[in-house]
């Protein structure tokens, strides 16, 4: 008899994005190209900046789709504010992160039901091997927290930060949490709390 190959969270979240994007391929692909969003931060480093003008493409998200980032389909909401829709690029994930290169993309939704994107959101998951905190822009990652239930399985633990480049938010720029995304009216909104806080083991 042979041994059952251990879970692994990450091999699930990488299953689950490729679902997603059957999903996410048909309703975006009808909307066209997207505008950026409103309210874009007034004070950026030169670094931000130049990530921002680097992933301004992908205000289109077909284009983000074609580039390998598919839609994890729940406008995620909490009781003081959103995230939105969040894109994630599998093949992008790693123990490393590249400014340039995040493995999640933040949309939200409007009530047309077009998507705008907000944010871009650096994830590195502790399976990666990781071995402390990671940084970048000057910047700790948030964490390590357990994963995003229901989106994301609860095992997957992970570090990660957001970074508001297309959208203010009051509560900072590095804020996972911004109180001026709305997820109403949008078919898959989902409330959600802060995941608990885990040990980097």
């Amino acid at each position: 008899m042979t041994d059952r190959p251990p879970n692994n969270p990450l091999r699930a979240l990488r299953l689950g994005a490729v679902l997603a994007a059957a999903i996410a391929a048909g309703p975006t692909a009808a909307h066209g190209p997207r505008t950026l969003s409103s309210g874009v931060p007034a004070t950026l480093t030169p670094e931000l900046v130049e990530v921002r003008d680097a992933l301004a493409k992908y205000a289109d998200p077909v284009v983000a789709i074609r580039d390998g980032y598919f839609s994890t389909l729940g406008c995620v909401v909490y009781p003081n504010g959103g995230m939105g829709v969040h894109f994630l690029n599998p093949a992008l994930i790693g123990p490393t992160p590249d400014p340039f290169r995040p493995q999640i993309l933040v949309y939200e939704p409007a009530r047309d039901g077009t998507l705008h994107l907000v944010a871009a959101e650096w994830f590195v998951p502790l399976a990666t091997g990781i071995t402390e905190r990671p940084h970048i822009f000057g910047r700790p990652f948030d964490g390590p927290m357990e994963g995003h239930e229901p989106l994301m399985p609860r095992e997957l633990h992970h570090y990660d930060l957001h970074v508001w480049l297309w959208k203010d938010n009051p509560a900072g720029l590095f804020n996972p949490i911004n109180p001026q995304v709305d997820c109403e009216g949008y078919a898959y909104r989902m409330p959600e709390e802060p995941p608990p806080i885990v040990a980097h083991r």
